[in-house]
């Protein structure tokens, strides 16, 4: 077996490009790099055998497994069957988060502010631009306010999360999805552009009176003021493992070609309304195959190993049930 090095960033800064070479390479998603980066590490622990994954954004990291550039991709806008066939690739879902809403407003503690779907669709249209608009008010009557200027942030580069954060608005604002829609990058009405949640992540601690919108694992980390939402039941709920996980049960994967399912709005009264799964792409007739089956070795570790793992980071594990049709779908499509 090869020795591999690991080239995987401290903290959640996003790894990058290094002079060694690296027999495992993946990159897109900046969604699951902290999970990614914390079982990377302990497969070299235990194997000796580590992983250059470089979180650059679902965008380009579909563009880099299509140009067979890397061993694998990862994307939380999960590609569509057609697109799979064209691309000769197999995809699968690796584990399960959350995208919350994130502000920087003086006084106001993680969990304290209440926002809506609706709500968060007028902020990012521009239709909502002051903190003490009445529409923000009416959610928070405990709350006071500034009257200052909303500073929207927002996704710069093609990104997952982008996706499903615009899915969401899409379903809970009509006006979001006459206007704008739903994609990996839209035409914002609005807003600063970050790249990656770290991105996105840093824009928001260092500007006061900002919006923007990560996933959880980067808000826990950079220690980020969170918003509550108000659900599709109509429920105040707060991103929690148990909220995540009551969206994530209503999947029903074994249906889905290619895996596609969206888990965003899901019912139920406990659920948190932007949840999501992040995606690994893998080409099925792999150039290296050695590599292929290496990257596979990796998932199999992680989803064995890893889910204590995941669980310490708020995200949600893949159930039992679905790694084994993931495993099914890798002894039938990949070729070795």
């Amino acid at each position: 077996m090869n020795f591999i090095k690991t080239i995987v960033a401290a903290g959640l800064v996003a790894a990058s490009t290094s002079a060694f070479a690296a027999d495992i390479t993946g990159a897109g998603a900046t969604f699951p790099f902290p999970i990614y980066s914390k079982w990377a590490d302990a497969y070299k622990k235990d194997t000796g055998n580590g992983l250059n994954y470089q979180s650059i954004g679902s965008g380009a990291g579909i563009k880099q497994i299509q140009a067979k550039t890397v061993t694998f991709g990862a994307t939380d806008a999960p590609l569509k069957h057609e697109q799979l066939e064209k691309d000769g690739l197999v995809q699968w879902p690796m584990v399960m988060g959350a995208i919350v809403p994130v502000v920087n407003i003086e006084g106001v503690k993680p969990g304290e502010l209440v926002l809506s779907g609706e709500v968060l669709g007028n902020i990012y249209l521009g239709k909502i631009t002051k903190w003490n608009d009445p529409a923000i008010a009416k959610l928070n009557p405990k709350l006071t306010l500034p009257a200052d200027a909303i500073t929207v942030v927002r996704r710069s580069d093609g990104s997952g999360t982008t996706f499903n954060f615009t899915d969401y608005l899409a379903k809970s604002n009509a006006d979001w999805k006459s206007k704008v829609g739903s994609g990996t990058a839209v035409e914002w009405p609005v807003g600063v552009g970050a790249k990656g949640n770290e991105g996105v992540a840093g824009n928001i601690s260092q500007t006061k009176n900002a919006i923007g919108y990560v996933e959880y694992a980067y808000a826990k980390q950079n220690k980020l003021t969170y918003a509550a939402l108000v659900n599709k039941a109509g429920k105040t709920v707060q991103p929690t493992i148990a909220a995540f996980q009551a969206a994530a049960s209503n999947a029903d994967w074994s249906k889905a070609p290619g895996y596609y399912v969206i888990l965003t709005d899901q019912p139920g009264e406990a659920s948190w309304p932007i949840t999501a799964a992040t995606f690994i792409l893998m080409h099925k007739d792999a150039t290296d195959k050695a590599a292929s089956q290496e990257a596979i070795k990796f998932f199999k570790y992680a989803f064995e190993k890893g889910d204590k793992m995941a669980e310490e980071l708020d995200y949600i594990p893949m159930p039992d049930s679905v790694v084994k049709m993931i495993e099914k779908t890798w002894s039938a499509e990949i070729k070795s």
